[in-house]
């Protein structure tokens, strides 16, 4: 995706728009296509995130971050032919991601946590490369020691040459930034609440899996259980998130590859609790995470919560569905109803959504369709059969058949009959059951919620759990953008480590992407990076023309075109135009 711009005038006015596109290939042909409209780049927006930016960056100007040589004005005669340009490096992605490390005061507790000692480059410094090239570039230390490092302007910002870069030195930073997760974990918190006055009285848990290349072996956490990445081959750890409705990372836990969602949640709320504070807070999760056992545990603890509640609590509410009254509209083409329980603490939200309806159908349809093919043919198999069959693997073929499409399995009564008078000796007969059909028919497209919160509405309630999408788009973010998965670390510190510095690198997306949106320039933090990532620092070389042997060496940004400008004053921000090459 791009950022691409406009101007329209109007009224003998120019007006500048944003908007982001996207390459797509019809017919043959490479067209742009947009996929938002980022507004108009007005002074009001301009003023909100100059402020922003002074937040974040402390108050300094950009340019304080560079030593410059004072201007001298002696002119020196350059012989013109021999002029050229050196050393291009990615100037416009790392400064960005170095300024919002610099902004949470990731560098100032690093260096607290991790004090020099007798090392040559500070393991701050390595910590910091780490997660800047993970926001940037994901990849292997390996690659960013041989490879990204060398490509970039980090060696003039951070001051270390690319010859002290090496995977050595990444692997122990990473062993030595470990230990201090909690720690940065509590600060990050305190500093976001700080830069976007955010609110954390309602968390959104969530789950998810990331599978190994290789057999890590010498991890006991990495284990064979339910895939969501569809890689059931592989073995796997367990990730629990906590985020707050804006999607603002909390913390995290690792846990064993195997374990299932409903038991991490008394486990997750007490470690978050006990590194935060029981503050009264509102704990949203989905179905996954419902049990009777964790439920009553929330009740008798005083904690309170909203749920997904399992597919078998929908019976309980027959009657209601039917019911056409007390449904209110919460969105186009979804209704709620409030079922306050008679005899406990809770509050059951009937929810009925006329998409989930129509998708949940075509499920069914299709699945049954499957079913009903798959068992006309076993039929015909058999009839034709011209010895006797074993019942065995019959039986177990027809289970493999309800088995790979289960949403439909419940539908069919499925019999395997004695034939005595037939060579297979075997007969196929299965039917429909029509109450399946009319539970489906009634049921399809509604879900309930759970809570023991008494005085929000039935909009608020769906609301609020529908907002269990940031949590599922932070970790679509991790996998995807910051390449959480696979895990090719063998060694189980090694995978939390690795784990701990793509959290890093997230809280600094959200950072970034909380900073555009309050510009006015959408939520694609991706497109920011790309953008100014195209903007390179390199050396200018003017030979003398009086002394050929010596030349003048000039390490300067590039300056950005029309709309790169544009972005950067929209953020607030300044490129140094001139940069001084600093090594240890």
């Amino acid at each position: 995706m791009y950022l691409r711009h406009s101007t329209v005038r109007k009224n003998g006015k120019s007006h500048t728009y944003w908007r982001l596109v996207r390459s797509v290939r019809r017919n043959g042909k490479v067209k742009q296509e947009t996929v938002a409209q980022l507004g108009e780049l007005d002074e009001q927006g301009r003023a909100k995130a100059r402020a922003l930016a002074l937040a974040i960056t402390g108050g300094r100007e950009q340019t304080e971050l560079f030593k410059t040589e004072s201007a001298s004005n002696e002119p020196v005669p350059v012989k013109l032919d021999g002029v050229r340009v050196e050393r291009g490096r990615r100037f416009g992605d790392v400064w960005l991601g170095l300024t919002l490390w610099n902004a949470l005061g990731l560098d100032a507790v690093c260096e607290d946590k991790m004090p020099r000692g007798g090392e040559d480059i500070s393991w701050a410094t390595m910590a910091a490369i780490l997660v800047i090239a993970r926001l940037c570039e994901p990849s292997s230390e390996l690659y960013i020691a041989e490879n990204w490092y060398r490509r970039t302007a980090l060696e003039d910002l951070l001051g270390v040459c690319d010859a002290k870069v090496n995977d050595d030195r990444l692997y122990r930073a990473l062993d030595r930034l470990l230990p201090h997760k909690n720690a940065l974990q509590t600060h990050l918190v305190e500093r976001l609440g700080e830069l976007f006055s955010i609110d954390y009285e309602l968390l959104l848990y969530d789950v998810t899996s990331t599978y190994f290349e290789g057999q890590a072996e010498r991890n006991p956490m990495a284990k064979r259980g339910h895939s969501r990445d569809k890689r059931s081959d592989c073995k796997q750890v367990c990730i629990a998130l906590v985020v707050t409705r804006e999607g603002i990372p909390l913390g995290y836990e690792v846990f064993d590859g195997n374990r299932t969602d409903v038991t991490t949640v008394q486990e997750i709320v007490d470690s978050m609790e006990k590194q935060y504070g029981e503050a009264k807070r509102v704990w949203v999760m989905d179905r996954g995470m419902s049990s009777k056992k964790n439920v009553a545990w929330l009740q008798s603890t005083g904690r309170q919560y909203l749920m997904g509640a399992s597919k078998e609590e929908l019976k309980r509410f027959k009657d209601q569905l039917c019911d056409q009254s007390g449904w209110t509209e919460v969105r186009d083409g979804v209704e709620a109803k409030i079922c306050p329980e008679k005899d406990g603490d809770e509050t059951f939200v009937l929810v009925r959504s006329a998409e989930r309806e129509k998708k949940e159908r075509a499920m069914h349809e299709r699945f049954a369709k499957r079913i009903e093919t798959g068992l006309e043919s076993l039929g015909r198999r058999i009839q034709r059969s011209r010895k006797e069959l074993e019942r065995g693997p019959i039986e177990r073929q027809i289970g493999r058949l309800l088995g790979k499409n289960s949403r439909a399995a419940g539908r069919y009564d499925v019999q395997l009959l004695d034939e005595p008078s037939k060579p297979a000796g075997l007969r196929l007969e299965w039917s429909t059951r029509t109450e399946w059909d009319d539970w489906s028919h009634r049921s399809d497209g509604c879900y309930v919620l759970r809570t023991n919160t008494s005085d929000w509405t039935p909009e608020q309630l769906w609301r609020t759990y529908i907002q269990l999408t940031e949590a599922e788009a932070a970790f679509r973010i991790h996998k995807t953008q910051l390449s959480l998965r696979p895990i090719w670390h063998q060694r189980a510190d090694r995978v939390q480590a690795h784990i701990l510095v793509c959290f890093l690198a997230y809280v600094l997306w959200k950072t970034l992407e909380q900073w555009q949106m309050r510009a006015g320039l959408g939520n694609s933090p991706r497109t920011i990076l790309d953008e100014l990532g195209s903007i390179q620092s390199t050396d200018v070389v003017l030979p003398l023309a009086t002394t050929p042997e010596r030349e003048v060496r000039i390490r300067c940004v590039v300056r950005p075109d029309r709309s790169q400008a544009l972005l950067l004053d929209r953020l607030g921000l300044r490129l140094p135009r001139r940069l001084r090459p600093r090594h240890p």
